[in-house]
């Protein structure tokens, strides 16, 4: 494989589960996942992408995507349990996520998890051109900066933390926390969603490391880190196109159809995840209907809830908990023919929640924590006629740019009870002037605004910057 100036490290390929028979790869997409935030960048930018297949055992040949070069890293079952599961999404997620579930702490995840950072950073080095740039992803991967500093001191080399970084209190339970602060600080930026978490970045260098440290700069040795906050975006260009195709125009409106033309419809797209708030929108939703606020006559409410983690047991325990709740919450309030809840606990396609966000009347986006949901802005970017509600947490990255949605606590009931109601009841003339102060936003802060600022922030010369099609 020759060199690259450009390598994005990633837990995973973005690869579609599929390989077609002809060999050729597909790139994969899912609601705020990180494959479709990078994907406009990198159908324009030539690089190499390092990351797991998603496989067990050796990894395939893998063709390229376009002019994106795949460098697949080879995990065990052991690893994927220990790595992956266990470290990662069992100890790091949730205390991350402000310990919305207990983090579970277990000595020999740390050791699987430091061995596959190694392997990632090795094989980073390996695909590197001289001075290149590598752009590492997310919490999955914090040892790798400074592993690949101490492997190849000639990289530039970038951080992004997709999800919140957490306040000093939190990080300090941590058992390994002073060489995950290390391996962050391996890196010449670090970028996060969000400001505060480089000021809880600079407040643990301080107390851990001894460091002189801003809320911009945390002085390491004889090295200066930067860190800023660059709120990650979507694909704007794309998502209109995409909402103005006629099959999918259509669709909508065929859904509309089916779900009742005069009802109002109310929609949440999510992971299947503990930290998006779904038990707590389900529990809204039932005493909205036990008060009568809200009839099954005349509303529904359509939750997707996107498989994840199926082999992790809290994650099953929490399905069965969801499913148990719309059962009951139809078995209750349901008609025959109009159930109170469409629950859809499957992977859709792009065109298809296109359709559902044009048909939708409320987007119901409320997370208990969230880096940023790309959800929220793919809504936005896909209501062209600058109709529908959007209801969204304060406590998700994208409440701080999208001021004008319907802003809500959604861990005090009440509040988000409330909310829902002024969203279903608005005037269409404050809801038209909501959506077009947040299409305004996403017009001028898309996903090549977001690369395009972090890659000047990394590279002073421009260089990398360049590369990227200008916003619009």
């Amino acid at each position: 494989m020759r060199p690259s100036s450009l390598v994005v490290v990633a837990n995973r390929l973005p690869l579609d589960d599929n390989i077609a028979p002809d060999g050729a790869c597909e790139w994969r997409r899912s609601p705020g996942g990180l494959a479709s935030a990078l994907h406009a960048i990198l159908q324009q930018t030539p690089a190499t992408w390092v990351g797991w297949s998603g496989a067990i055992g050796p990894s395939p040949k893998l063709p390229s995507i376009g002019s994106l070069r795949l460098r697949p890293v080879t995990l065990t079952e052991q690893e994927q349990s220990g790595y992956y599961e266990g470290f990662a999404n069992s100890t790091l997620w949730p205390l991350y996520h402000d310990a919305v579930q207990q983090p579970v702490f277990q000595r020999e995840w740390w050791e699987t998890y430091r061995a596959v950072n190694q392997r990632f950073a090795e094989a980073a080095a390996e695909v590197a051109g001289r001075h290149a740039a590598v752009w590492v992803q997310d919490y999955h991967l914090q040892l790798v900066p400074q592993m690949l500093r101490e492997l190849r001191p000639d990289l530039l080399i970038g951080f992004f933390m997709h999800v919140p970084f957490p306040p000093p209190e939190l990080f300090m339970q941590l058992p390994r926390r002073i060489e995950l602060l290390v391996g962050m600080l391996g890196a010449d930026l670090v970028g996060f969603q969000r400001e505060q978490a480089g000021h809880n970045l600079a407040q643990l260098a301080q107390k851990l490391l001894g460091a002189e440290a801003t809320d911009d700069a945390i002085t390491v040795g004889e090295r200066t880190v930067r860190t800023g906050a660059f709120p990650v975006s979507i694909d704007v260009a794309e998502m209109r196109a995409l909402a103005a195709r006629p099959d999918v125009v259509g669709q909508a409106r065929q859904l509309r159809h089916d779900l009742g033309e005069s009802k109002r419809i109310l929609l949440s797209v999510d992971r299947l995840d503990y930290t998006k708030g779904i038990e707590h929108r389900l529990t809204a939703y039932r005493e909205l209907l036990r008060d009568g606020h809200v009839k099954v006559r005349d509303t529904v409410l359509v939750q997707v809830a996107v498989p994840s983690r199926e082999r992790v047991d809290s994650y099953r325990d929490l399905r069965d908990r969801i499913e148990g709740e719309v059962g009951r919450i139809n078995g209750e309030y349901g008609r025959v023919g109009e159930p109170a809840i469409h629950y859809l606990n499957q992977r859709f396609d792009r065109s298809l929640l296109a359709a559902l966000y044009q048909a939708a009347d409320v987007m119901v986006v409320t997370p208990l924590r969230d880096g940023m949901n790309l959800v929220a802005k793919e809504f936005v970017a896909a209501r062209e006629d600058e109709t529908g509600a959007l209801v969204l947490s304060e406590f998700a990255g994208a409440a701080a740019e999208l001021s004008a949605a319907f802003l809500v606590n959604p861990h005090d009931l009440d509040d988000l009870k409330q909310t829902l109601l002024r969203a279903m009841e608005a005037d269409p003339a404050d809801l038209s002037a909501r959506m077009r102060a947040m299409r305004a936003h996403l017009a001028e802060h898309d996903i090549m605004a977001w690369a395009r600022a972090y890659l000047t922030a990394l590279d002073h010369t421009g260089r990398l910057a360049r590369r990227l099609p200008r916003t619009g």
